[in-house]
């Protein structure tokens, strides 16, 4: 049996901050569109409107974020947005206890909360390249995937059951409380953190600067093509997941608790692949793996269109997903810590941010467009055009490296 590695107990304030956090956000997942529907009685259009902008507004509020994390101490950064995600979610349910909840007042915490998770993520990544060396990088990945997994698993359910016995505005509060524990916890890390140098330039932000991440992922060779596999993967994954729920509940019939369970139990996938991520780096390496497992993640989303009714399509969506989410439990840990091992400690906040950014753009835009299809054509019509174009992306992961095979000497 191999033993835990000890990462240190900074590291392990850490892990909690991103626990607590993730805990939170999984027990209150998609409460603002039950809110939404619930409470204020929106329409589709609302709902609709509430999903993307939070993802699009708030990574276009994002954007000067990241260069402003960067050249301050990240610690302060991510106690900060904890405190205005707090602040931003206690205000819901303190609006709807004054009978003053608005969907306006939705739209704007959605987007602020979108805002702040970025920035909070960019300052996270630089935080965590600091306290951990570079050979634990994907062991600390690694428990943090496993920790968003078990998250997973967990929260939605009994996040549903609260919402059920006392209502979705419960579960917010549940969410804003998780993020004064993070701050708790960041703060608890103590030891000294030196503040950024900007050596050789202005101290003042220049306008370059907003766009230094994305210049600096496309300059690196083995970035780029992560940077364009990863988003366009986690996009139509994304965009399909709408559809399976209108195809799953509509047309097939499966009870909403069916619907649940089909995502919850494959969960454990991502846990197991997760404490998987290194024992395979050291017998393969990152390359390999991250190549592999790149690949075999896109090799199952392809199934899910041909899901039908009763049991036998419960345990086809059960199947697709716990392989897909095995493959990514491998493969997240290992492709965190191989990009932030490429990536210089003086430009990890400014390229994180545009990594998210991107990532967030392009989720909205493709599940947009892939809507826009599902109403042309069907729901499994486009959740079968979105997996064939995932079987095409392994070809955007970083090429093996060929050693390089000396001339042979010439005789004398």
């Amino acid at each position: 049996m191999v033993a835990k590695r000890s990462l240190g107990r900074q590291f392990g304030w850490l892990w909690a901050a991103y626990a607590a956090s993730a805990f939170g956000t999984r027990l209150a997942f998609d409460v603002f569109p039950l809110i939404a529907i619930l409470v204020l009685h929106a329409g589709t259009t609302e709902v609709s409107l509430l999903a993307a902008a939070g993802l699009v507004v708030g990574a276009v509020v994002a954007v000067p974020l990241g260069p402003w994390v960067e050249f301050r101490r990240k610690r302060p950064v991510m106690i900060a947005m904890d405190l205005i995600r707090f602040a931003a979610l206690l205000s819901v349910p303190a609006a709807f206890a004054l009978g003053r909840l608005g969907f306006a007042q939705l739209l704007v915490v959605s987007v602020v909360v979108g805002a702040a998770d970025i920035a909070f993520t960019a300052a996270g990544g630089a935080a965590l390249k600091a306290l951990v060396r570079s050979a634990d990088l994907v062991v600390a990945n690694g428990r943090f995937e496993s920790t968003n997994w078990i998250a997973t698993v967990l929260g939605p359910p009994l996040g549903g059951a609260v919402t059920g016995l006392f209502g979705p505005v419960v579960t917010v509060l549940a969410d804003a409380v998780s993020y004064l524990f993070s701050a708790a916890a960041i703060r608890a890390i103590g030891g000294g953190e030196p503040c950024p140098a900007r050596t050789g330039a202005p101290r003042r932000p220049r306008v370059g600067d907003l766009v230094e991440g994305w210049r600096y992922i496309v300059a690196d060779p083995a970035l780029r093509p992560l940077f364009f596999n990863t988003v366009l993967v986690n996009g139509l994954i994304m965009a399909s997941a709408p559809l399976l729920a209108v195809l799953m509940l509509g047309r097939l019939g499966f009870a909403p608790w069916q619907y649940g369970l089909a995502f919850a139990v494959p969960c454990v996938g991502g846990l197991i692949g997760s404490r998987l991520a290194q024992p395979l780096v050291t017998r393969y390496g990152q390359r390999k793996v991250i190549r592999r497992a790149g690949a075999l993640r896109a090799c199952w989303p392809l199934g899910l269109a041909f899901i039908g009714p009763g049991v036998a399509g419960l345990v086809l969506v059960m199947a697709v997903e716990f392989g897909l989410i095995a493959c990514m439990g491998v493969f997240t840990p290992v492709f965190a810590a191989y990009r932030l091992e490429r990536t210089g400690a003086d430009r990890i906040a400014r390229t994180l941010s545009a990594w998210s950014i991107t990532s967030k753009v392009t989720i909205a835009v493709l599940t947009a467009l892939w809507g826009l299809l599902a109403g042309l054509t069907s729901a499994r019509t486009a959740i079968a055009v979105a997996g064939l174009l995932l079987l095409v992306t392994p070809l955007l992961l970083p090429r093996p490296v060929r050693p390089v095979t000396a001339p042979a000497a010439a005789c004398p």
